[in-house]
């Protein structure tokens, strides 16, 4: 279980000034400014969970997951990790513990991965039987068995990615934390690591955090949504009843060549925004409101490519943060 209560870190950063006076003065003494990463931070979640952690860069994701396996200090609060506080780093708790990033990497680049895998298996101390069991395990469901002799360097950045997950999970951790894992990586690379992480999550039960900013990762593996917003939990609830409060908006577009000038008057009166690029018109509208709106448009405008949408997950969080900011 990991539990959280009032946490806050701060950092300490130096403060910048423009001007070759004030440079000239910060290299002699240099002035710091505190700023709030954290800001009393509380949460929960129980053995196998699995939580979709969003927000934009700078929201504090990775500061929070820094303090949760060990690599920082926390500056107040309360933080338990499977009865464990992270910063003491007691190998009983790392054992337990897995961290992914997908902009570091842990796999030595010019030896093939089954070499660094032998060498975790040392530090872990994995007994033989449970290593060659979950590596043959791990390797086929990532479809990677293949290139385990191959130097990591040689790999594509998708085969480099589902090498660093089996490198996390040789150990059976009940703890993961995953922090943009897939990053960077194509289309069914992304879709192959997902399908991966469902069936992992079914059978293995760990607690797992999840932070990415692509939202299909987000919509298809976590029913639990926490967003994050200068170092504060802004939302901590089911990813469907955030969906379910935008979920009755649409997006209906269209292209229109002539009367654009009226367009404006038509939606203000209906209270509704439009967005204009060239001849393509987008609005966001309830589904209460569509069929009216949509009568009256034909009977008024020549239009073309007609199309309504459900409002997408990504809308709908910048919708969500962009209220949430402005009360």
């Amino acid at each position: 279980m990991i539990k959280i209560s009032n946490l806050s870190k701060t950092f300490q950063v130096p403060k910048k000034e423009p001007g070759l006076k004030n440079a000239i003065k910060a290299l002699l003494k240099r002035e710091y400014i505190t700023k709030n990463a954290l800001n009393n931070l509380s949460l929960e979640l129980k053995e196998g969970e699995i939580l979709g952690l969003v927000g934009a860069n700078g929201a504090g994701k990775t500061t929070l997951v820094k303090i949760l396996s060990g690599i920082i200090s926390k500056t107040s609060g309360d933080v338990s990790v499977l009865g464990f506080d992270p910063w003491e780093r007691k190998n009983a708790y790392r054992r337990q513990l897995s961290l992914i990033m997908g902009q570091k990497a842990q796999l030595w680049w010019d030896l093939p991965a089954h070499d660094s895998y032998l060498l975790l298996k040392e530090i872990y101390q994995i007994p033989t039987k449970k290593f060659n069991d979950n590596l043959k395990l791990l390797t086929e469901k990532l479809f990677v068995t293949n290139q385990l002799n191959i130097p990591v360097r040689k790999l594509s950045l998708g085969e480099r990615m589902k090498m660093e997950l089996v490198a996390a999970l040789l150990h059976d951790p009940k703890v993961i934390f995953l922090d943009e894992p897939t990053i960077g990586l194509d289309l069914l690379s992304q879709k192959a690591i997902r399908s991966f992480l469902r069936v992992y999550m079914k059978e293995k039960n760990p607690i797992m955090i999840l932070t990415s900013h692509y939202m299909q990762d987000i919509e298809e593996l976590c029913p639990r949504l926490a967003l994050m917003k200068a170092g504060e939990m802004i939302y901590d609830g089911p990813l469907n009843e955030i969906m379910n409060k935008s979920g009755a908006l649409r997006t209906l577009s269209f292209d229109i060549d002539h009367q654009r000038s009226g367009l404006d008057d038509f939606f203000q009166k209906r209270e509704l925004k439009m967005n204009c690029s060239e001849n393509k018109v987008s609005v966001q509208i309830h589904k209460d409101q569509l069929s009216q709106t949509l009568k009256s448009l034909l009977n008024t405008f020549e239009i073309s490519n007609l199309s309504t949408t459900r409002i997408d997950i990504d809308s709908v969080i910048e919708s969500y943060l962009s209220y949430e900011k402005a009360n």
